[in-house]
């Protein structure tokens, strides 16, 4: 009988799951934002491009500035993230030039979003908080003109939509989804690595969800392109915002009907095909030649240990689709 590795507690998936309220139907009413605002609780996640500023405690590290201290660097994008407590969450955008300045002070750390995730430097609520914040404010540093005319739009309610006023139209923020998936052949799963990644590292295949596309469509069409195998039942297992800089990973088991890897050398170094013991090494860092899986920040981590765990005999067993 099948006996599951220990692999120890299951740890936190990044940035999930948030814990702010949204408070969605109050965002239009600007005397309710004032409030939240002008009251004691009030704070704000500072995002400085791709850098966030924390205060430096002599314990921790804190990610919440008073509204006041942070408007002293001067704000470019105010969004109201929502509401924890009764006390109101923003996200604050400086200007990304400040960093530098900001780096060299004693009493802040600055640091990029994936580096606090990965080496856990704030709390996992605040991360997912931050994630909330670094991805509505990247959306309005990329839009701050009209699409449709071209004319300089503002924001309104509260940070999440932008309106132009030459010919009216709304913009709203949006989620580019992307699938991401672990393709398995029985007692195998199909791993690859690109260029990027630290050595040694393999991971789930991943791509965006073309226009017209059902998700199953998009495992399977990700994985013959990148990869050339084959693939049919598809069952989702989580999802996971990625502020990098705002998308929704959409996690994927999928069988695999063909074996034969063909690689798509533009898009990936490297795909093969791993055992179950060979990935449980991967997951437990005691591979013989080094071989490693994602920080358990990322879904992938989770996707690939879900799969080793279930043991053998695996099957979809939440299908999007049975075929």
């Amino acid at each position: 009988m099948f006996a599951p590795p220990d692999l120890g507690p299951k740890p936190r998936l990044g940035y999930t799951p948030n814990p702010l309220e949204r408070m969605s139907e109050r965002r239009a009413d600007a005397a309710y934002v004032g409030e939240l605002e002008a009251a004691p609780g009030a704070a704000a996640y500072v995002i400085a491009g791709e850098n966030i500023v924390l205060n430096r405690l002599a314990d921790r590290l804190d990610p919440l500035f008073s509204l006041p201290a942070a408007r002293t660097w001067g704000i470019e994008e105010s969004v109201l993230l929502g509401v924890t407590g009764g006390h109101g969450r923003f996200g604050i955008w400086i200007d990304p030039g400040l960093a530098t300045a900001l780096k060299a002070r004693d009493d802040l750390f600055v640091s990029d979003l994936r580096s606090l995730a990965v080496q856990g430097l704030v709390d996992p609520d605040d991360l997912a908080a931050i994630a909330e914040a670094k991805a509505l404010l990247s959306w309005h540093a990329r839009h701050r003109f009209c699409s449709v005319c071209g004319t300089a739009n503002r924001a309104v309610e509260a940070g999440w939509r932008r309106d132009c006023p030459a010919c009216g139209a709304q913009h709203f923020p949006r989620t580019d989804p992307v699938v991401i998936m672990l393709a398995i052949d029985g007692e195998r799963c199909l791993l690859g690595r690109q260029t990027r990644f630290p050595p040694r590292m393999f991971s789930c295949l991943a791509g965006f969800v073309e226009p017209g596309e059902s998700i199953e469509a998009a495992v399977r069409r990700e994985i013959r392109e990148e990869a050339g195998i084959v693939c049919g039942p598809v069952s989702y297992v989580a999802s996971q915002p990625w502020p990098f800089p705002m998308s929704l990973m959409i996690g994927c088991h999928t069988v695999a009907l063909s074996r034969a890897i063909t690689v798509d050398t533009s898009e990936l170094e490297d795909a093969r095909w791993f055992d179950r013991e060979q990935v449980t090494a991967m997951l437990m860092g005691r591979h013989p030649q080094g071989l490693a899986v994602p920080p358990p920040i990322a879904i992938a981590y989770h996707l690939i240990r879900a799969w080793v765990e279930e043991g053998p005999g695996w099957t979809a067993t939440i299908p999007i689709v049975s075929s």
